[in-house]
């Protein structure tokens, strides 16, 4: 499974979103994608599913460019969980999980879909969810099941858009060291937003380290979570220290912010 990206380019209308974006991910492996907000993270992984068209470049999927093929053949090789979900309807977990099978067999689930179904909820171990009311569940279990429904698409790869964002420190550790035995444990191409920088250099084989649209560095935890790199893309001091093996972010603090500077010389209101 392999993602390669040569000089992708989108924009809305007149307004540029990525610029000459060049990006070669293989699988299996657990990838982050990090950086600001604003400088394209989402909009580079809706080009990487056919959400969104660039404007320029191409994207390939195991060497076949998607701009040639239909969505529902990238969808069969290409799974998604977004940032949230606008599902409000009283689905039960079995019902909404079984979403994901569409792209196989349309509408119109059979027993072998269910199979599917139950043993990945089995895999996250949220199959005593099946029946619950999806709008009923708990921010870390509403999270589990929409994973659920990415895997259930049986995809060779996986993009998730922020998915640890609305859960609390446990659930963000729990949900990422899933993801990253999904990689090994089932071949994955495992592809995730994230804005904890701490956690993403922890779990992750590579990362992907994007500004103002353009990637800014791509390598291993220690390559690209570096002092400099953080400087230069965020705007802020740090220590990059060692923690079992990987860089660990040590904001520090703004000179005169004790004294009530804010970061650019404003004063606190």
């Amino acid at each position: 499974m392999r993602i390669k990206i040569d000089d992708m380019e989108f924009g809305y209308s007149s307004v540029p979103v990525l610029n000459d974006i060049v990006l070669d991910l293989d699988g299996p492996q657990f990838v982050s994608i990090i950086g600001p907000n604003g400088v394209g993270k989402s909009t580079l992984i809706h080009c990487m599913n056919k959400v969104l068209k660039p404007t320029g470049g191409t994207v390939m999927i195991n060497g076949a460019d998607i701009g040639g093929m239909p969505l529902k053949e990238v969808a069969k090789i290409v799974g998604y969980v977004p940032y949230t979900s606008t599902d409000s309807f009283p689905l039960s977990v079995v019902d909404t999980v079984l979403m994901g099978r569409s792209p196989h067999n349309g509408w119109r689930p059979d027993d072998r879909d269910l199979n599917i179904v139950y043993n990945i909820l089995k895999m996250l171990s949220i199959d005593d969810l099946a029946m619950r009311p999806f709008n009923e569940l708990s921010a870390g279990q509403h999270q589990k099941v929409m994973l659920a429904r990415g895997l259930a698409q049986d995809p060779q790869i996986l993009l998730l858009d922020e998915p640890t964002s609305n859960l609390d420190i446990r659930h963000q550790l729990e949900v990422t060291g899933i993801l990253k035995e999904l990689s090994r444990a089932h071949d994955l191409l495992v592809v995730m937003i994230s804005h904890d920088i701490n956690i993403a250099a922890k779990f992750s084989d590579k990362m992907v380290l994007m500004k103002e649209g353009t990637i800014f560095s791509v390598g291993t935890p220690a390559e690209v979570v570096t002092e400099s790199n953080i400087r230069d893309v965020y705007g802020v001091e740090c220590e990059v220290i060692d923690s079992d093996g990987s860089p660990h972010v040590i904001l520090k603090m703004p000179v005169g912010w004790e004294k009530g500077i804010l970061p650019g010389g404003r004063a606190k209101e």
